[in-house]
């Protein structure tokens, strides 16, 4: 079913776009022209909170669609698997452990940094989830005859 397929990219896609633009130039403008840092701190919170709900919607319906596809036995999908578990996990780490910390705060600079941390590491497995996405075929191609 490659219509499957393609919602799965687009998916992706979506994902990775929502989560460069806030980490490339949303927060560091929200920073830059917010009156006051902790203003920009409490929005940026608020941004990466549904940042993270967006992510989590975004791996159930990539995950279904990977099922309803039949794209869960391959070896591939393995790989795939194990990079959306990674982003899970960052995401779940950076929503119940350190926001809650940043914004007691409580140990500022560390548990920025280890939000910091995980918000990369979120997108370097995203990044690499779609770059394997799309590096393979969305259907067999048939050889072409040489002429």
């Amino acid at each position: 079913m490659a219509s499957l397929e393609t919602l799965s990219r687009l998916i992706l896609a979506l994902w990775w776009g929502s989560l460069t633009s806030l980490g490339a130039w949303v927060v560091p403008q929200l920073f830059a022209h917010a009156p006051t840092p902790a203003l920009a701190g409490g929005l940026a919170a608020h941004f990466f909170s549904t940042q993270n709900a967006v992510g989590l919607v975004a791996a159930v319906f990539f995950s279904g669609f990977q099922f309803f596809s039949g794209g869960l036995s391959t070896l591939l999908w393995r790989r795939q698997w194990a990079l959306l578990l990674t982003v899970v996990l960052a995401i779940e780490l950076s929503e119940y452990l350190v926001f809650p910390l940043i914004m007691a705060r409580e140990n500022l600079k560390l548990w920025h940094s280890v939000g910091s941390g995980l918000f990369l590491l979120e997108w370097l497995c995203l990044t690499r989830l779609l770059w394997q996405k799309n590096a393979t075929p969305t259907e067999p191609t048939e050889p072409t005859e040489p002429t």
